[in-house]
């Protein structure tokens, strides 16, 4: 009887029967979520060290945020998508913000808690839709591709497969070094099985990559049960709270709270979007039911990753597999949520992956990301070199920013010499300029 009323319960929070689903595929389609997304585990908190976060601390933060966030979600939003550290977002914050700003990572993250107040606004105003119009088709696709290309380069970097060189700036690394070889192993090994469509892929090819480093000597081997499992949650006491807001402000860093805001609104945006058309959650007219409660979800997830201690979180396309697998409603979300914090207890394993067996994730992540490169219109050069700029400046420069400031630069300007002014709309202009000045201060 208990099970029959919780069922109940479930069917007519989520509205299973109304969207045509149960409860046992729901779960199902939760499971699967979790498994192609639990790479972030491993992957989001090697980052965040790079950056000085403590590595422990960044594991807890990582869950935490990603565990109450996806819950929201579901329960907020009756969403079945999943919410987490977003790759991009994550090489930003720790290798421009923290690398070559060589601001304190609790400066860093005042950045991130300003721009999830800023998305929260946007969001309850509605000025977020008049941002995303704004800006051309051809930007939109070449921002995605730019960061996919950008999170590339750090993990060829993480692999050893590219150095540094003081003639040519970089160049092939040592790869009969044993860690960029086995590097290489999970590269190849991850990439077979998501050309075989095998589920949870990155997963598999980090724990395989982890064992081999282990059997090898290149990493410690559990010594015990308590390295293993942990015996007491995993604390996020040397984050949690720890953003310097008022270090934020006083340095003046509006491009980076701004960089932040944009790519997580058109991240988030374009997410969402070709989720909820998957999970067959827009309507007749094109709206997308309760799209408003999970965008506001996002930005409340936001401001809650800096005050935990990790980066800008949002929605992730890995929520696909799940959706793919019957997932409707929030009630994958929850699953999900559930089995993040189940998660909790092997924090000590975690913490044990080297950063070369969570490098190639990156690279392939940046792969799937260069998928989008079709849509732009390059056989038009006003709209051609400006997406060009775009994809090509995050990676050379480090910096995501700068690929936003070229090419949103050179969209205004090369439009308007080429009489087409009129395709250039105001928001544009002064987003562009923006930048412009923004470019010139830190020359």
């Amino acid at each position: 009887m208990q099970v029959q009323a919780s069922q109940s319960f479930l069917e007519r929070f989520f509205k299973l029967r109304e969207k045509e689903t149960t409860v046992k595929t729901e779960v199902i389609a939760g499971f699967t979520t979790f498994i192609a997304l639990a790479y972030i585990m491993f992957v989001n908190p090697n980052i965040l060290a790079d950056a000085g976060v403590p590595k422990e601390a960044a594991i807890a933060s990582t869950i935490w945020i990603a565990a109450l966030s996806t819950m929201m979600m579901g329960v907020f939003a009756n969403y079945p998508v999943a919410l987490a550290p977003g790759m991009g977002l994550n090489a930003f914050f720790a290798y421009y913000v923290c690398g070559v700003l060589g601001l304190h990572w609790t400066v860093a993250l005042g950045a991130v808690f300003f721009s999830g107040l800023l998305f929260l606004i946007l969001t309850i105003s509605h000025v977020r839709q008049a941002i995303i119009n704004a800006v051309p088709q051809n930007l939109r696709v070449a921002i995605g591709v730019g960061i996919g290309l950008f999170i590339a380069f750090v993990g060829l970097k993480g692999t050893g497969i590219i150095v540094s060189d003081p003639a040519t700036f970089i160049t092939l690394g040592h790869v009969t070094k044993p860690e960029t070889a086995m590097s290489l192993f999970g590269l190849v090994l991850t990439g077979v099985l998501m050309a075989r469509d095998v589920q949870g892929s990155i997963l598999i090819g980090i724990i395989a990559t982890t064992i081999l480093s282990m059997v090898l000597g290149y990493s410690p081997v559990p010594q015990s049960f308590s390295d293993v499992v942990s015996t007491s949650l995993p604390h996020m006491g040397e984050t949690f709270g720890k953003l310097d807001i008022m270090g934020a402000w006083n340095y003046g860093i509006l491009s980076i709270i701004f960089t932040f805001t944009v790519v997580e609104l058109f991240d988030n945006m374009g997410t969402l979007i070709g989720l909820t058309a998957k999970a067959k959650l827009v309507k007749k007219d094109g709206e997308i039911e309760n799209l408003d409660r999970a965008l506001n979800t996002d930005a409340v997830g936001t401001i809650f990753s800096a005050i935990f201690g990790t980066s800008t979180v949002t929605s992730y396309i890995e929520s696909a597999a799940g959706i793919a697998a019957g997932g409707k409603t929030g009630l994958t979300a929850v699953t999900v949520a559930v089995l993040f914090l189940i998660s909790l207890l092997f924090a000590p394993l975690i913490g044990l992956v080297p950063g070369f067996a969570t490098a190639p994730p990156l690279i392939l992540v940046g792969a799937l990301m260069m998928s989008e490169v079709d849509k732009v219109n390059f056989a038009d050069f006003t709209d051609g070199l400006p997406a060009f700029l775009t994809i090509i400046m995050m990676p050379l420069t480090s910096s995501i920013a700068n690929g936003f400031a070229f090419g949103f630069i050179s969209y205004a300007l090369i439009k308007t010499l080429s009489g087409k002014p009129r395709e250039v709309c105001p928001i544009m202009w002064l987003v562009s300029f923006a930048f412009m000045v923004n470019l010139f201060m830190r020359s």
